[in-house]
């Protein structure tokens, strides 16, 4: 009996111990920050009735693209990026989704590694319809002016050297998607390191930018307390990190504040070390040590990023750095073609899924179109051919819907 009792109080202990390690590892995770609303996410995903027809799952990559990672010299640049217009087309052979078309990569391409050469390889490769360039960004302790300057100038090397950004008719101002550097958009950082200006976003806007595509940026601090959500942020030019929450983008709904938020999948899945299952955090990051498998591919659609009111309209967006020769054999290799075999096998069945894969750009013409009120296919009815960021006409935004 006294053995019985030792081993019961022992078993106790060790559960108890478990759990909080998992508590304290949650929390050096910073899970904290966004666990409150992952609950009510949940919750939400629950409650929505199974859909009536197919589920329209919009799947699209997005790199921080950084050809000078590392301090690489200019001959290692040139090589990463040649490996990436020679190599992307193969590994696209043979894949194709529900509108015909092959994967499409949206290449965040930092301002201060600009160099012509880079950008008219990967404008050669978009051209053939693989992808399209945007705009990405590090920068540390900056100035409003300093940040102005820097991505004026940039910008208008994209538009009038290399014509790799749409342009708004009205204004002449290019028109573009971004991921900032390090994370810290809105200077989110706790210790104020890698960005120091706090009314980005507002900058942002005023130069042509429509959304935002930095988050899920978990593990890390500056991950907002919004997740799996596309939402409208405003800026707040005295705090940081005005994007930590937003206005939902709904159906029936209108622009608001200064960007748009376009989220990628940010949830809690089971992992197993020495045969004991731990949680981990499943944020989108594609690499060689962190494959695509079916299963994450899965979880990021089971997450169902959408816009309030057309659950149906499922968005997936994820990400990696693929310069780095560490992944870049998995970025172009076997790896990723599995996850295309199965995103196609999976979810493209015309019945129950139907696969679109689009561009960040494409990304935010769908969400746009959902908010106007389309419904249906999303490529027939609103999107993929046109160059421009969508807008409805009388929307807030101004500007008309695309032919």
């Amino acid at each position: 009996m006294k053995v019985a009792l030792a081993l019961l109080a022992l078993a106790v202990l060790a559960v108890l111990a478990y759990g909080a390690a998992l508590v304290a590892g949650l929390r050096r995770r910073r899970v904290d920050i966004w666990w409150r609303d992952y609950r009510r996410h949940l919750r939400e995903q629950r409650a929505i009735p199974a859909p009536s027809g197919p589920v329209h799952v919009l799947f699209c990559f997005v790199d921080h693209y950084e050809p000078r990672w590392g301090g690489a010299d200019a001959r290692t640049e040139a090589e990463r990026v040649d490996r990436w217009v020679r190599e992307y087309p193969r590994l696209c052979e043979g894949h194709r989704d529900a509108d015909g078309r092959p994967p499409r990569h949206s290449f965040f391409f930092p301002s201060e590694e600009y160099r012509p050469e880079h950008i008219d390889k990967l404008a050669a490769l978009c051209q053939a319809g693989y992808g399209e360039v945007e705009v990405h960004l590090h920068h540390d302790n900056d100035t409003e002016a300093g940040l102005r300057a820097n991505l004026g100038t940039f910008l208008a090397q994209l538009v009038d050297g290399h014509g790799v950004l749409p342009v708004d008719p009205a204004t002449g101002r290019a028109l573009w998607s971004f991921v900032h550097g390090n994370w810290a958009l809105d200077n989110s950082r706790d210790d104020g390191r890698w960005c120091g200006v706090n009314n980005e976003l507002r900058i942002l806007a005023d130069l042509g930018c429509y959304a935002d595509y930095t988050l899920p940026s978990a593990p890390s601090d500056t991950q907002t307390s919004t997740v799996n959500s596309i939402y409208y942020a405003t800026d707040d030019p005295c705090c940081p990190k005005s994007h930590d929450t937003g206005v939902p983008v709904r159906v029936g709904g209108a622009p608001s504040g200064d960007l748009m938020i376009l989220q990628g999948p940010l949830c809690l899945r089971w992992k197993r070390r020495a045969g004991i299952p731990v949680p981990a955090i499943e944020n989108g990051d594609v690499r060689a040590g962190n494959p695509p498998t079916p299963e994450r591919v899965d979880a990021w659609v089971r997450t169902g990023v959408h816009v309030q009111g057309r659950p149906e309209w499922v968005f997936v967006k994820v990400h990696t750095h693929g310069t780095q020769e560490r992944d870049i054999g998995a970025l172009l290799g076997e790896p990723v073609a599995r996850m295309f075999s199965h995103l196609e096998r999976r979810y493209n069945d015309g019945t129950n899924y139907r696969l679109h894969y689009v561009t960040a750009r494409e990304m935010y013409n769908i969400a746009r179109a959902a908010e106007a009120g389309l419904a249906g296919d999303p490529a027939r009815t609103a999107i993929t051919s046109c160059r421009r960021p969508y807008r409805p006409r009388g929307s807030a935004a101004g500007g008309e819907a695309p032919s």
